[in-house]
C-alpha cells in the first residue's frame, strides 16, 4: 500500500500535517525579513590608511607598495586592488570564496601589524575592515530648521539625530552629509611671525602642550589616595586668545598678539542640496541581517518623535532605495497571486468540474505556505532571489495535482466510483509523478551549489525552487488523491476524443511510420536553433527600468569647492529642464547614496559630486528609464570641462577595460589609445579614463647643501609648509573640550595668504643656528602629477569606463575585443578582467556546469526509477527540443541572452524532461503490464498522457505570462525569463508528443540489438565449451 491509498482510507492525518504545515508557513512568514538581495558574506577585506597632503605617488611608494607585498604572502589571496589619491589608500583585498571572512581579515591585520614600522610615521593607523555588501545607504534625508544655523543644525544631526535612529533595530550607521563642523581657528599674522622669529609649526605645538588635560601620578595626602590631574584647558576660544604661549628661545607671547582666535566653522568642503536649496543631509545604512523595509518603518517612526519633540525642524526624505525594494515585494507577490489564477482558470477550462478544478488548486497555497516555513528555518529571506524562485515554479507548483487529477477524472469516466478512481489512477500514475518531482529538484538544487559570487546569491534560488516543488510533491501524493476521493462525484457520461486529439493521434501515427524523417526534421530544428545564438545579444544582468538613477560629475583635478558648487548647479538646472525628473538630491564631496558597494572605494573629493535623481514612475511615463537616460545625457554635455556618468553604473549598465602594466609611459599611451578606439564605436555612452587626469602641485626642492650647512631638514621643511597651509595632522591638533564634544583648535596662516607664493617662500623654517627664510633653503615651483592611481595585483592599473548605453555587454565586449590596440597591446602592458565582464564569465560558466550536473542528476533519478540505462536516454532526448522555442521567444521580443534567459533554460529543463517521463513511463506500462506491441502501447501513451502535458504546460504558461507581460513590477530581469520559459514551453511540448515517441523506437531497436548481441554471444562460447568436452 503507496502513501496516497493510505492517505484515502486515512484522511485525518494528511489533513492535520497539511494544517499544521499551513499554520506554521503563515507564522515563518510574518516573521520573515524583507530585503532587496540575500546577505552574504565575501572573503574581500578593505585597508584604509590616511596620510593628509600626502601625494598619489608619495603614498604608492611608502605606504601601498609595502601595504600589498605583505597581503600577497597570505595564502588563499586572490586579487588585490589599489585605489591612491591625494592623502589616502585604499587596498582591497580579495580572497577566494572557501576562505573564512574571521580568518581572512585577521591574516590581513597580521600582514599590515608586521609592516606598521614600514610605514611613515605620521600615516594614521591603517583601519582594515571586512566588505559589507548591506553597507551602502537606504535612506536619505534632509534636514532644515528656522531657529537653528547651519552649524548648530550640523551638530543636531550628529548628536541628536544619530543617537536617536542608531536605537531603531537594524539601523547600522548614520552619516552626515553637507553641513559644517565646528573649530576654532587660530590665524596666524605672517608679519607679526616673521618680526618675532617664530614659525608656524612652533606655535601649533605649543598650544598642543599648553592646552591640554593629562594624567600626573598618585599622591596619599590626608592618608587617602588621590588622582593627581593636570588641567591646563580652557573652555573658550576668547580665554584661548588670552593664553601667554611659551617659545623655545624662552620668550613668551599672547596669543591674540600674534593670530586671530575666532570660534567658526572648519573649511567647507562638502555640500548638500535639495531642488538647489542647501540643506544638512544625513544618510542611513542598514546593518547585516536587517530588513530593508523594517529599517524603514522604524526609522520613520523615530523621527516622526523626533519632530514632535523639536517642533522647529522640517525633515525631508531626499532619497529612498526601500521604495524599489517594497515595490517589488508587493508586485511579485500580486504576480503569484495572478499567475496561480490564470494556472487554475486553465485547469477549469480542461475540467469543465469545479471540483476537481478545487482539489487541483488547493496544490498551490498548500506547496507555497509551507515552503515559508523551510526558508525560515535556514535562514533564509524573503527578497528578490526567494521570489524570482516563487514566481518562476508557480506554474509547476500545480502540475502533480493537475496530472493526478487528470487520471482521476479519466479514471472516473470508466464508471468507477470516486474512491475507485482515486485509488487506482494515484497507483497508475505514481512513478510518473514522483519522477517528474524529482527531476525538477534535480534540475533546480545544483543552483544552490554554483561557484563564484553569483553562486553565493543563487543559494536561496535553488533551496527555495527545490522545496517548494517537493512540497508540491508532497500535495500531490498525500492530498489530491484524499480530496478527490471524497470530493468528486461518480461520472455521468463517459468522456469523448476532441477533433484536436483525433488528428494528434494520425500525427503520431505518420511519425512513427516516417522516423528518419522525423529526426532529420528535429535535427533540424536543433541546429537552426544552435544557429539563432549568435543573433541574440549577450549580457549580464539587463538594466532595470525603475524611477531612480543618478549623474556623477568630475572636475578637473584642482578644482576648488566654490566651482564644483557651481558646475553641479548648471548641471542640476538642465536636468530638472526634463519633464521625466520629479526631484534632485545633489552631493557635493562626500556622500555614499547610489554608491556601488563591490566597487573599490576611495576618499570623498571636492571637485566631484552626485546629483540622485527621482524619476517619474514607471507607469506614469512614455518614456523607459534607459531613453530618460540618453536625454539626460545629452543635456549636460553642455555644460564644459567636466566629465558625467549617468546611471548608478551597477551590473548591466557599464564595461569596464583594465589595463595593467609597470611601464607608467606605456601604460598611460595605450590607455590614450584605446580610448580612442572605443569612442569610435557607436552608440555607446560616455568614456572616460582613470589616467587621464594629472593634478597641480605646487613642489618644493629644498637645496641639500644650503639646508645642511644651516641645520634645516626635509621634514622640518615639509611641517612648516603642512601646518602654516592646512594645519597640524587631526591628531596632533589641540582641542577645547565641552560638555559632549571636542573641538579641535587650527592653527594656520589665513586663507589669502595661500594665494602668496611670495609669503610662502618667506615663511621662517627651525635650522640649527634659528630659524631661517624658506627660500635659503629651498625653491618652489608648479609641477603635476596624477591625481590618482589604480593598482592591481601590485601593479599599476587604468580603468576605462564605458557606459554601455542600453547596449548588450556581451556585444560591445565583442567589439572591443576587436580594437586594433587591444589586440596588439605592447610588450608590458597586459588586460586585466574586471567588473561585470569577470562577473559574466563567472556567470555563464557556473551555469553551464549546474546544467551538466542537473542533466546528470535527472538521468541518475531516471535510472534508479526506472531500473533502466537506455529509456532514459529517450527522455532526455526532449532537452534539446526545448532550447529553439526560447531562441525565438528572445529573438522576437528582443530580449538578450543573459542571466535571467538562462535561468529559464534551467527550468526548461526539468519541464521537457517532465513531459517525455509522462509519455515514456506509461509506454512502458502498457507493454509490461498490457501485453501491447510498441507501437500500440505509444499510441496508448500519447492518448492517455496528451491531455496533463497540454494542461500542464498551459498551465504553466498562464502562470507566468503576467511576468512576461510586464504587469506590476519592473519587468527588466523576470521578463527574460518569462519569455524563454513561454517561448521553450511551446516548442519543447509540441515537438516531444511528435518526437519522443519516435525516439523511443530507437532506443527500444538498440535494447532488442543489444540483446541479440548478448545472447549471441552466450550462444557462441556455449557451443566452444562442448566442443571442447
Amino acid at each position: 500500500m503507496n502513501l496516497s491509498t493510505w492517505s484515502i482510507r486515512n484522511p485525518i492525518p494528511s489533513l492535520l500535517l497539511f494544517i499544521l504545515l499551513t499554520l506554521l508557513g503563515l507564522m515563518s512568514f510574518r516573521a520573515m525579513k524583507i530585503q532587496n538581495f540575500p546577505d552574504i558574506d565575501l572573503p574581500t577585506v578593505i585597508v584604509t590608511a590616511a596620510l593628509p597632503g600626502a601625494a598619489p605617488a608619495q603614498l604608492e611608494t611608502e605606504v601601498a607598495r609595502k601595504i600589498e607585498n605583505s597581503i600577497a604572502t597570505i595564502p588563499g589571496i586572490k586579487h588585490i586592488y589599489g585605489k591612491i589619491q591625494d592623502g589616502s589608500v585604499a587596498v582591497t583585498a580579495e580572497f577566494r570564496l572557501e576562505k573564512d571572512v574571521s580568518q581572512a581579515v585577521d591574516d590581513v591585520r597580521d600582514a599590515v601589524s608586521r609592516i606598521r614600522a614600514d610605514l611613515p610615521q605620521a600615516l594614521r593607523d591603517p583601519i582594515v575592515s571586512k566588505l559589507e555588501i548591506s553597507g551602502t545607504p537606504v535612506l536619505t534625508y534632509s534636514i532644515a530648521s528656522g531657529r537653528m544655523d547651519e552649524e548648530a543644525l550640523s551638530w543636531f544631526v550628529d548628536n541628536e539625530v544619530t543617537r536617536a535612529l542608531l536605537t531603531v533595530p537594524g539601523v547600522g550607521k548614520v552619516a552626515r552629509v553637507g553641513g559644517v563642523t565646528r573649530e576654532v581657528r587660530v590665524e596666524l599674522d605672517p608679519a607679526l611671525m616673521q618680526a618675532l622669529d617664530v614659525t608656524a609649526a612652533e606655535i601649533s605645538r605649543r598650544v598642543r602642550q599648553v592646552q591640554q588635560e593629562s594624567s600626573g601620578g598618585r599622591a596619599t595626602i590626608g592618608g587617602r589616595e588621590q588622582a593627581i590631574r593636570t588641567i591646563g584647558t580652557v573652555a573658550t576660544a576668547a580665554e584661548l586668545a588670552r593664553l601667554d604661549i611659551p617659545l623655545l628661545d624662552g620668550r613668551h607671547v599672547r596669543l591674540d598678539e600674534v593670530a586671530t582666535v575666532t570660534d567658526t566653522i572648519a573649511e567647507r568642503r562638502s555640500a548638500a542640496l535639495l531642488d538647489g536649496e542647501q540643506v544638512v543631509g544625513f544618510e542611513i545604512s542598514r546593518s547585516r541581517g536587517a530588513s530593508e523595509v523594517s529599517v524603514a518603518e522604524g526609522v520613520r517612526d523615530r523621527l516622526r518623535e523626533l519632530k514632535a519633540e523639536h517642533p522647529d525642524i522640517e525633515i525631508t526624505e531626499a532619497f529612498n532605495f526601500v521604495e524599489p525594494v517594497e515595490s517589488s515585494y508587493v508586485g511579485s507577490l500580486n504576480l503569484l497571486f495572478e499567475g496561480a489564477v490564470l494556472a487554475v482558470i486553465v485547469v477549469f477550462l480542461f475540467l469543465r468540474d469545479w471540483r476537481a478544478t478545487f482539489v487541483a488548486a488547493t496544490a498551490l497555497p498548500l506547496s507555497i505556505i509551507p515552503t515559508f516555513a523551510a526558508m525560515y528555518f535556514m535562514g533564509f529571506t524573503i527578497n528578490v532571489v526567494t521570489l524570482l524562485a516563487m514566481s518562476l515554479v508557480v506554474g509547476i507548483l500545480v502540475d502533480d495535482a493537475i496530472v493526478e487529477i487528470e487520471n482521476i477524472v479519466r479514471h472516473l469516466g470508466m464508471g468507477k466510483t470516486p474512491k475507485e478512481a482515486a485509488m487506482e489512477a494515484v497507483e497508475e500514475i505514481g512513478l510518473a509523478v514522483v519522477a517528474t518531482t524529482a527531476t525538477l529538484v534535480a534540475v533546480f538544487l545544483p543552483t544552490a551549489f554554483m561557484t563564484g559570487v553569483a553562486g553565493m546569491f543563487f543559494k536561496q534560488f535553488g533551496w527555495t525552487a527545490a522545496i517548494a516543488v517537493f512540497a508540491s510533491l508532497l500535495v500531490a501524493r498525500l492530498l489530491t488523491p484524499m480530496m478527490a476521493a471524497y470530493l468528486l462525484r461518480p461520472a455521468t457520461e463517459a468522456p469523448r476524443d476532441s477533433w484536436l486529439m483525433t488528428r494528434y493521434l494520425r500525427w503520431v501515427g505518420w511519425c512513427l511510420r516516417h522516423r528518419f524523417l522525423t529526426s532529420l526534421a528535429a535535427a533540424a530544428f536543433f541546429v537552426a536553433s544552435l544557429l539563432l545564438i549568435p543573433l541574440l545579444p549577450t549580457g549580464f544582468i539587463p538594466p532595470d527600468d525603475l524611477a531612480q538613477t543618478q549623474v556623477t560629475v568630475e572636475l578637473p583635478p584642482g578644482s576648488t569647492f566654490a566651482q564644483t558648487y557651481d558646475v553641479a548647479e548648471q548641471v542640476r538646472v538642465k536636468l530638472m529642464a526634463d519633464p521625466d525628473v520629479l526631484q534632485v538630491y545633489t552631493a557635493i564631496g562626500g556622500g555614499a547614496t547610489g554608491s556601488d558597494p563591490f566597487a573599490i572605494g576611495g576618499a570623498p573629493e571636492a571637485r566631484k559630486a552626485t546629483l540622485l535623481l527621482n524619476l517619474s514612475p514607471r507607469k506614469g511615463r512614455d518614456s523607459t528609464k534607459q531613453q530618460i537616460e540618453d536625454r539626460l545625457r545629452a543635456a549636460v554635455a553642455t555644460v564644459a570641462g567636466i566629465r558625467t556618468t549617468v546611471g548608478f553604473g551597477g551590473a548591466g549598465e557599464k564595461l569596464i577595460v583594465a589595463l595593467t602594466g609597470d611601464d607608467g609611459q606605456a601604460l598611460a599611451e595605450t590607455s590614450r589609445a584605446v580610448v580612442r578606439e572605443i569612442r569610435g564605436i557607436e552608440g555607446l555612452g560616455n568614456v572616460t579614463s582613470s589616467a587621464a587626469l594629472t593634478r597641480p602641485e605646487l613642489v618644493v626642492r629644498p637645496d641639500v647643501a644650503r639646508a645642511a650647512d644651516l641645520g634645516v631638514t626635509s621634514e622640518a621643511i615639509a611641517e612648516t609648509l603642512r601646518v602654516a597651509t592646512a594645519g597640524d595632522y587631526e591628531q596632533s591638533l589641540a582641542k577645547l573640550n565641552l560638555a559632549q564634544r571636542q573641538v579641535p583648535i587650527v592653527v594656520r596662516l589665513p586663507e589669502q595668504a595661500r594665494d602668496d607664493l611670495t609669503l610662502l617662500e618667506r615663511l621662517k623654517v627651525p635650522g640649527n643656528g634659528g630659524n631661517v627664510p624658506l627660500a635659503n633653503v629651498a625653491s618652489l615651483e608648479v609641477d603635476a602629477g596624477p591625481a590618482q592611481i589604480d593598482r592591481y595585483d601590485r601593479s599599476r592599473n587604468v580603468l576605462l569606463e564605458v557606459e554601455l548605453n542600453g547596449q548588450a555587454l556581451g556585444d560591445v565586449l565583442s567589439k572591443v575585443d576587436r580594437l586594433p590596440t587591444l589586440a596588439n597591446l605592447p610588450p608590458g602592458v597586459k588586460r586585466a578582467e574586471l567588473g561585470d565582464v569577470e562577473g559574466m564569465r563567472e556567470l555563464f560558466e557556473s551555469f553551464g556546469l549546474a546544467m551538466l550536473i542537473g542533466v546528470a542528476c535527472i538521468y541518475t533519478v531516471l535510472v534508479l526509477l526506472f531500473k533502466d540505462f537506455m529509456q532514459p536516454v529517450t527522455i532526455l532526448a526532449a532537452l534539446p527540443l526545448s532550447i529553439g522555442g526560447a531562441f525565438v521567444a528572445l529573438l522576437l521580443t528582443g530580449k538578450g541572452f543573459s542571466m535571467p534567459s538562462l535561468i529559464g533554460l534551467i527550468m526548461l529543463m526539468g519541464v521537457a524532461t517532465k513531459n517525455s517521463i509522462l509519455l515514456v513511463e506509461y509506454a512502458i506500462v502498457a507493454r509490461r503490464d498490457h501485453g501491447m506491441d510498441r507501437t500500440a502501447a505509444l499510441l496508448d501513451a500519447c492518448h492517455k498522457r496528451a491531455r496533463p502535458i497540454i494542461m500542464t504546460t498551459i498551465a504553466m504558461g498562464a502562470g507566468m505570462l503576467p511576468i512576461a507581460l510586464g504587469l506590476g513590477v519592473d519587468p527588466s530581469f523576470r521578463s527574460p525569463m518569462a519569455m524563454a520559459v513561454i517561448g521553450g514551453l511551446v516548442t519543447s511540448t509540441f515537438l516531444s508528443l511528435l518526437i519522443i515517441p519516435v525516439v523511443f523506437t530507437f532506443i527500444d531497436d538498440l535494447i532488442v540489438l543489444a540483446r541479440r548481441l548478448l545472447q549471441r554471444g552466450g550462444q557462441a562460447s556455449g557451443s566452444h565449451g562442448m566442443i571442447a568436452h
